[in-house]
């Protein structure tokens, strides 16, 4: 179990699914950051729904009992055209929820745009272009990343908190990331992808 230094933090970030659950460990201190372990739970051949979510229930219980993290990230309801999409979708999360309140773990949401915001720079960017973003970020190999979207989903939502942790901007003195960025003269309105000058100079980039 990791000492709860200040700025220290290690993070489980959850992408919930009823049959793939994206999970990640992100151990975070100050502006330095390790992944300590990422992949998905895969329930799909259970046939009964509800077995699915005990699998996932139990398995995230084991997975904080052998980490121990400080706090959960997990990803908000989305808006599907199917309604019993949404529903599995909401039974997924609340199992999360349940599996880190069962061990006093704190809960922090974020809604799909807002992470894809924080990763790239742009809230409709695609699962695959968050994915090369956390892979440039992280220092990922390329026979490490996982096949499956779900575990860099998750590993995206993890990496969105300590964003919000706002580490790397209080070291620079700002109070906010809008303040940061004007400081720096990083703004730029004209993007419509990634600002990659304020994406390179919140990770210490030149």
């Amino acid at each position: 179990m990791i000492d709860k230094l200040v700025n220290e933090h290690l993070i489980l970030g959850i992408d919930p699914g009823t049959l793939f659950m994206g999970y990640a460990l992100l151990h975070t201190v100050g502006q330095r950051t390790e992944i300590v372990t990422f992949g998905v739970k895969d329930v799909h051949k259970l046939e009964d729904q509800y077995a699915r979510l005990q699998q996932e229930f139990f398995f995230l219980q084991e997975l904080i009992d052998q980490y121990h993290p400080t706090e959960l990230a997990i990803e908000t309801q989305f808006v599907d055209k199917n309604p019993q999409t949404m529903i599995k979708i909401v039974h997924a999360q609340g199992v999360a929820i349940a599996a880190a309140l069962s061990r006093d773990i704190p809960i922090n949401e974020y809604s799909p745009m807002k992470i894809k915001m924080a990763i790239t720079g742009n809230g409709h960017s695609t699962k695959e272009q968050v994915a090369g973003m956390l892979q440039h970020f992280l220092k990922i190999p390329d026979e490490q990343m996982p096949k499956k979207l779900d575990a860099t989903d998750a590993l995206g939502i993890a990496y969105c908190h300590y964003l919000q942790l706002g580490l790397p901007m209080k070291e620079k003195g700002a109070k906010n990331w809008t303040t940061f960025a004007k400081q720096k003269g990083l703004t730029d309105s004209a993007l419509t992808g990634p600002n990659q000058k304020l994406l390179a100079a919140l990770h210490g980039k030149k």
